[in-house]
């Protein structure tokens, strides 16, 4: 995975319905066709389920993969609502959103179900996208490190990275999530830092360096986006309200394969 790519992965939340989000794949497919085919971006997109099987449909033969919100830990099961990885799988989802703040404050998700989650996605051949971050009364209390920490060793308690697994682990910090006020990059850099000594408590340096990736996510948009991922060890960016329209996420995907070809 750590190939000198950077991921983009759009989180369109609850933002569109089926038709919003037809006609902006079909969009952002036409831009990533003529402009960044052969950019270093990878992009994958996010809609919410009911829109998972016709953006798929739009994604086939192209290089933009599909991912989903969420997923649930059983394969099968009287579990109204919910949906499996193989579910996924059979949609043609590549990525999986595990563990958002904003289903850890509304649905109350913690540790122990992340840590089921990327299990059942991992078994079903899907990338899980761990998200950790802390909230401002932890930023406060001193506790940022302890949380980051805490969130990637319980989130990947007992999960091994065997040959055929990639991970990627996503920094949130919950307090900047929609204020349009994204964290200053140095902050951004030592949660990174953080997140990699976590990975390597868990797991062999060799492998932290090419089956892991670290992205940062919160008020992401055009003006900042190069200041997350020029930092070392930030891979990419978990995008949410500027993903949600062509005209604010066109333009970012623009600048940062602008800023890959400058680099190379």
């Amino acid at each position: 995975m750590p190939d000198g790519t950077t991921i983009i992965i759009a989180n369109w939340k609850m933002a569109l319905d089926v038709i919003e989000s037809q006609s902006l794949t079909r969009k952002l497919v036409a831009a990533y066709e003529h402009d960044l085919r052969e950019s270093r971006v990878r992009l994958a997109l996010c809609p919410s389920y009911d829109s998972l099987s016709v953006v798929g449909q739009q994604l086939k033969n192209t290089q933009i993969a599909l991912g989903a919100q969420d997923v649930f830990w059983q394969e099968k099961g009287a579990y109204t609502g919910e949906i499996s990885a193989s579910m996924l799988r059979a949609l043609g989802v590549s990525y999986v959103i595990i563990g958002h703040s904003e289903r850890r404050k509304y649905l109350h998700e913690d540790d122990q179900m992340v840590n089921q989650k990327i299990k059942a996605a991992f078994a079903a051949g899907l990338t899980p996208v761990l998200c950790v971050g802390e909230t401002y009364a932890e930023r406060t209390a001193g506790n940022t490190d302890l949380v980051i920490m805490r969130q990637v060793i319980e989130g990947l308690k007992g999960i091994p990275l065997t040959p055929e697994r990639q991970l990627v682990v996503a920094y949130e910090p919950v307090w900047v999530i929609g204020t349009g006020q994204a964290i200053q990059p140095p902050m951004a850099e030592h949660s990174s830092h953080l997140i990699r000594q976590a990975l390597i408590d868990l797991y062999p340096v060799a492998v932290v360096q090419q089956q892991t990736r670290i992205i940062y996510g919160g008020s992401v948009d055009e003006q900042n986006i190069l200041s997350y991922i020029s930092l070392p060890l930030m891979k990419g960016a978990l995008v949410g309200g500027a993903s949600i329209t062509a005209e604010k996420f066109i333009p970012l995907l623009a600048r940062i394969a602008s800023y890959g070809h400058d680099a190379s």
